[in-house]
């Protein structure tokens, strides 16, 4: 059993700014390849793998998206947050959803996946459970009983924990009879995010004409275009590769981002002066061509992540 006590990660202003500032050093140890190789052998483990999110309150817990794609059963309780970011969406500061959001972001529901990765939508709670991003909801208060039921085990089998989980899913009474958050916005997000391209998607929300369309555009347009564009890419790519294959691509994308200005950019504007205003370069969609990412998403050769 692995216990994701994701209120312990924290990353600060501080600790952005000093990114810039190591730009050299992060891409010459390979953005943390070890934690690359520990996400990967969590993911091959051969016995029943629990990960739990009991809380997250504005952190930013890095290994989360990788736990939610490999463990067997993927955990999260009432103060659950997803995605797990805070104040912000990876695009708002130039990012993608990466530690494993390309492998497990494109196998949710319809184009709901998309739509987290490209608005940052949060989900809270039994949500969590209902968008098929965890296998169990349990109240926060039966959380320390459920670690202690697990633990005893003897001989624990894929059985076994079902049957304690369900147990402690069936005593969760936390909003048990309401309804998905975006149930009634499901059909519009299928057929509003099912386009060949961000300027598509964008051009069904802005032709739409509902509030919730409208919403989601303006949310949009607030977001990197280089960003945006890499994660479509990359969930597309992603819906068709291994977890390994992922890991190794958004290794890639991650290179490019400390390569590029976007990123520091976001964290100035989010972080640092806090005016959430970034000047994105390019600042248009249109800007962000074909063959740039086409060298994103390229293999690098020697300094290329080995898994």
């Amino acid at each position: 059993m692995e216990r994701i006590a994701a209120q312990r990660w924290v990353i600060s202003s501080r600790d952005a700014c000093c990114l810039r500032q190591q730009t050299e050093l992060i891409q010459s140890q390979r953005s943390d390849p070890l934690c690359l190789c520990f996400d990967l052998r969590f993911a091959n483990l051969r016995f029943p793998r629990k990960s739990g999110v009991p809380s997250v309150a504005k952190t930013h817990a890095r290994r989360v998206n990788v736990f939610t794609s490999s463990a067997s059963f993927p955990l999260f309780a009432m103060a659950s947050l997803f995605p797990q970011y805070s104040a912000v969406s990876s695009n708002f500061v130039s990012l993608f959803p990466d530690v494993g959001g390309g492998y497990f972001l494109p196998r949710l529901q319809g184009k709901l996946g998309l739509f987290l990765a490209l608005t940052g939508f949060r989900l809270k709670g039994r949500d969590v459970l209902r968008a098929g991003v965890a296998s169990h909801f349990v109240d926060s208060q039966k959380i320390t009983a459920l670690e202690k039921d697990l633990v005893n085990l003897k001989s624990p089998s894929f059985e076994d924990v079902t049957g304690v989980l369900e147990s402690y899913q069936t005593q969760s009474s936390v909003d048990k009879d309401k309804p998905f958050i975006l149930e009634q916005h499901m059909d519009a997000i299928n057929r509003l995010f099912e386009a060949d391209s961000v300027e598509g998607i964008i051009d069904n929300l802005e032709q739409d004409g509902s509030s919730f369309a409208q919403k989601q555009a303006e949310t949009l347009s607030k977001m990197s275009p280089t960003s945006m564009k890499l994660t479509f890419r990359q969930l597309r790519a992603g819906a068709g590769m291994s977890l390994k294959d992922v890991l190794v691509m958004e290794y890639r994308l991650t290179q490019s981002c400390m390569r590029g200005q976007d990123f520091y950019e976001g964290v100035r504007a989010v972080l640092i002066d806090k005016d959430h205003s970034p000047v994105w370069s390019p600042s248009t969609l249109e800007g962000v061509t074909e063959a740039y990412l086409d060298d994103c998403f390229r293999p690098l050769g020697e300094q290329d992540l080995r898994l």
